[in-house]
């Protein structure tokens, strides 16, 4: 068979099998095209298909590969200057201004991307320019993102790295290999700082039972035996979210899986998480991002600091574990947030259970954030710097500049590192900065490390 003349490409998806590859494939395959789907992140640049390529598109579904994208378009380029280069993902959308008036792409895929995806292929088979197409935005032809529901086909996963190549899924000593998948697209939600609310707005689609389970299927064949799903919300639609699980536990009753789900969502259907355990859920990723209210209400994050307890013990009840995910440095964190923050997590027990990166994260404003919609949060925030991709910011306070810039710097140099001894060096750091004695050191809890992936989350 000939080379194909187009070629998707996936630049870091959080070290999973890229679904952003998956689902394209499966829609242009199935209209009898032969694509094909390289992920940057475990494999090379193929220089051989990407000289033969008419069409290139480029899956940037976060900040760390929107920057990695950009070079592989200029790769492109320089080895193919007539392809047609076009970009999808939220960071798409986001940048797309940058992105097509310094031609590093023709055109953006804005939300929905399949359906455009297949018609931007169909018109230059023609080898005519491409006419108005929903969701499709070019020069001079701004778009809004295509929203309309689809149904999407199974994803096709045929000819990606194998899932040994990806994170893996760790507990009681044991490590399994892991897959990956989706059962919703958008978030019911519209937290300001979220890269999904400027595309989506506060709209989500379920992707039908029978998909999601076929999905599964086939990575449960490939040998799967815990499953994420990426959702930015589980719980958007909870009765669908208690179908999946239910029929995942019928099919794989051995199966483990993981989700993701807001404060909020574990309170309002704590009823449903005992049920969701018994079908093979093990843990729970969820955005605690701060202990200050007045974060959190900047946010909108629609929880308060005081509800964290209790959502530990409803989890606890439930026999689920938590990951929390932290946003400690923002303009409006104070040092003593951080330092009350550490001492929340040590003395809840939660240093194993919080991955350290968690500990470091700046907050990024993307271009289109709705934070910059409101004068009073947007005033914190520099001018756009394109190239970056984020709006910079300075802290009022030096030392929360200089405190997030250390630990990030204890965590890259400290990856494997026993969690404990690093939590202890992140702390000691952070008090220092306040000009405190250091606490003592905590030492390693007996018994089991709390379940995870060996890959952490973070944007």
């Amino acid at each position: 068979m000939s080379d194909p003349d187009i070629l998707l490409l996936s630049c870091y998806e959080l070290g999973h099998q890229p679904l952003s590859l998956a689902w394209p494939l499966a829609v242009l395959r199935k209209s009898g095209y032969a694509p094909a789907g390289v992920d940057l992140s475990v494999q090379p640049f193929p220089e051989r298909l990407a000289r033969g390529a008419r069409l290139v598109a480029i899956a940037v579904p976060m900040h760390t590969a929107m920057h990695l994208g950009v070079q592989a378009a200029r790769l492109v380029r320089r080895h193919n200057p007539q392809a047609h280069i076009t970009f999808y993902g939220l960071y798409a959308w986001l940048n797309r201004h940058y992105l097509l008036e310094n031609r590093i792409a023709d055109s953006i895929l804005a939300g929905e991307y399949e359906k455009p995806l297949l018609s931007l292929a169909q018109t230059l088979t023609t080898g005519q320019p491409p006419p108005p197409i929903a969701g499709l935005v070019t020069r001079g032809h701004p778009a809004p993102p295509h929203l309309k529901r689809v149904r999407l086909p199974v994803p096709e996963r045929q000819g990606l790295p194998p899932l040994a190549r990806y994170a893996r899924y760790r507990h009681g000593g044991h490590t399994h290999l892991a897959g990956y998948s989706e059962t919703t697209r958008g978030c019911l939600h519209t937290c300001r700082h979220c890269p999904v609310v400027p595309v989506y707005r506060g709209r989500f689609f379920a992707v039908p039972l029978e998909t999601v389970l076929a999905d599964v299927r086939q990575q449960v064949a490939q040998g799967a035996r815990h499953i994420t799903f990426g959702d930015p919300d589980f719980l958007n639609g909870p009765t669908h979210a208690l179908r999946v699980a239910r029929g995942l536990h019928a099919e794989f009753p051995h199966l483990t899986f993981d989700f993701t789900a807001k404060v909020e969502h574990l309170l309002r259907y704590r009823h449903l998480l005992p049920e969701l355990r018994e079908c093979g859920a093990t843990f729970v990723v969820s955005a605690f991002e701060s202990l200050s209210d007045a974060v959190l209400t900047r946010l909108r994050k629609g929880h308060r600091a005081a509800q964290l307890d209790e959502v530990l013990h409803v989890l606890s009840r439930a026999g689920l574990h938590v990951q929390p995910t932290w946003l400690p440095f923002t303009p409006w964190s104070r040092l003593q947030d951080y330092l009350e923050l550490l001492g929340w997590i040590r003395e809840r027990g939660l240093i194993a259970h919080t991955p350290a990166v968690q500990l470091s994260i700046r907050l990024l404003v993307p271009p289109g954030s709705a934070l910059l919609d409101d004068p009073e949060t947007a005033a914190f925030f520099g001018p756009l710097a394109p190239q970056s991709f984020t709006h910079p910011w300075q802290h009022p306070d030096p030392r929360m500049d200089a405190l997030q810039k250390q630990v990030a710097q204890i965590v890259e140099r400290s990856r494997g590192d026993d969690p404990y001894a690093l939590f202890s060096r992140i702390e000691t750091a952070a008090h220092r900065a306040a000009g405190n004695t250091p606490p003592r050191a905590v030492t390693s809890a007996r018994g089991a490390a709390p379940p995870r992936l060996t890959e952490d989350w973070f944007c």
